[in-house]
């Protein structure tokens, strides 16, 4: 029954990605839906866009082994990180109606600038689309073993996505992030309502959470703690804001201002409903106590899939699935579209600069293709955790591309020759501190603070590198 239902499931969301090439006339149509989503739906596709599976295999696995100290970057970095977006960045953003985040870079910075960055970006990707490849191949594994390898999985698995995304673009992405967390809200919560019945009771899930001491506040009792917390926190805060995936949701609301509320209100559900996978594998010490400290030993992210499979009646297997499906599938497909989207726009578009708009949308479509092929191989020879490969896949943008745009959008004084020195400086001190004094001091923080005083000393510096500034390469938006 479950896998029969997983297998519907697929093949509709397959479906509706198909279903929304109706709407795609354009471009424009294809990577920010028209401009056209309302409130509801960008709440929804950002919430979405987050609540992956690095939340429901990942966060919770890591929260049963070192608590609320060893979640800091996701879920409160990450939901933070949003609300920033649409206190500070969203409105101005949405007024510039250029294509990508790239392009920002470009009409601020210049070509050297925006190629360099868009070049960040697209690789910082790897690693978020990678995680939710990998947990595609360990749900199909969980459910067949015998027919599926973990590998296997993760082939059938990013083929369904690119299938799914591909043709439809942003409006698929969109429509189908609307139906898919309407699956994860009610599938969590009724996974969580079943867990507490079998245990006896909240208040059994929260003892146990006390007595061992996961509820405990991460210690900031030295500078050296201080130091690491605040790291951790910025990584995913900070880091995930130059992204494509975040910038189209802003430029695809209707108006400014469901651009500005729409991640507000996306970043505040989803750190309350972060909690309800943490609850529901704090419940499995007290319903399979043995099987999780062998979990625990081997792989931790197995704890709930083994918990729902190997203890809860079929319909919970059912909601958990289609919850854990949906967020996977929301989540890959907004980030397979965003660094495809980069590419086309902002490095292919300097090769073949008169494509029309038709010529332009087939290469939306190929680089998606060929983004996919080079996120599987990433993700069938990585050994990280899906949580460490998402957490690391944002320090990248933080030391070379935060910094850039805070400054580009709210200091005048910033020059092409101060983004390009904190770009190259700040991935400098990071790669160097993680070399060499990664115990002592948090290579992120190396990166952006360097990054900064570059951003400030090489603008206000004698100006000797320059880039004259081309206006935007796309037709009009």
């Amino acid at each position: 029954m479950v896998i029969g239902f997983v297998a519907l499931y697929l093949l509709a969301s397959v479906a509706v990605g198909l279903y929304a090439t109706k709407w795609v006339k354009n471009s424009s149509d294809y990577a920010m839906a028209s401009r056209a989503l309302p409130l509801y739906m960008v709440v929804t596709t950002t919430f979405a866009t987050w609540f992956g599976s690095e939340l429901v295999l990942g966060v919770s696995s890591v929260f049963i082994q070192k608590g609320i100290s060893g979640v800091v970057e996701d879920p409160f970095g990450a939901s933070l990180c949003l609300v920033v977006v649409g206190l500070f960045f969203a409105g101005r953003l949405y007024k510039l109606n250029l294509l990508t985040i790239g392009s920002y870079y470009r009409e601020r910075y210049g070509t050297v600038v925006e190629i360099l960055m868009s070049v960040v970006i697209i690789l910082s990707y790897l690693g978020w689309v990678a995680a939710q490849v990998k947990a595609l191949g360990l749900v199909f594994h969980m459910l067949a073993p015998d027919l599926f390898s973990q590998e296997m999985g993760m082939i059938i698995g990013i083929i369904i996505v690119l299938v799914h995304t591909m043709f439809g673009g942003m409006w698929s992405v969109a429509i189908t992030d609307f139906l898919q967390m309407i699956v994860v809200v009610v599938g969590l919560i009724a996974i969580a309502w079943i867990a507490t019945g079998m245990v006896g009771g909240i208040d059994v899930v929260m003892a146990q959470a006390s007595s061992r001491d996961l509820l405990k506040p991460p210690s900031l009792a030295t500078p050296h703690d201080a130091l690491f917390f605040f790291a951790a926190l910025v990584t995913m805060m900070f880091g995930s804001i130059p992204q494509q995936d975040v910038y189209q949701r802003v430029m695809s609301a209707n108006n400014v201002d469901s651009a500005r509320r729409g991640p507000i209100i996306g970043g505040i559900c989803y750190l309350l409903f972060a909690f309800v996978p943490m609850y529901i594998a704090v419940s499995a010490f007290t319903i399979m106590p043995e099987e999780v400290k062998t979990l625990l030993a081997d792989d931790p992210q197995k704890v709930l899939p083994n918990l729902i499979l190997g203890h809860m009646p079929v319909i919970a297997q059912v909601f958990f699935f289609g919850a854990l499906l949906s967020a996977i599938m929301s989540t890959a497909s907004a980030t397979l579209l965003a660094p495809s989207t980069t590419f086309a726009e902002n490095i292919l578009r300097h090769f073949r600069p008169n494509m029309n708009d038709k010529q332009f949308l087939f290469s939306l479509r190929a680089s998606m293709v060929a983004f996919t092929a080079c996120v599987l191989v990433f993700a069938l020879h990585s050994t990280d955790s899906i949580y460490e490969m998402v957490a690391g896949a944002y320090t990248v943008t933080l030391v070379g591309a935060f910094i850039p745009l805070v400054f580009g959008l709210y200091w005048k004084r910033a020059t092409t020759q101060g983004a390009l020195l904190s770009a190259i400086l700040g991935t400098a001190a990071w790669l160097t501190c993680k070399m060499l004094w990664a115990e002592a001091f948090p290579p992120a923080l190396a990166g952006l603070l360097t990054g900064l005083v570059a951003m400030v000393l090489g603008s206000l510096l004698p100006q000797v590198l320059r880039t004259r500034v081309k206006p935007s390469l796309h037709p009009a938006i």
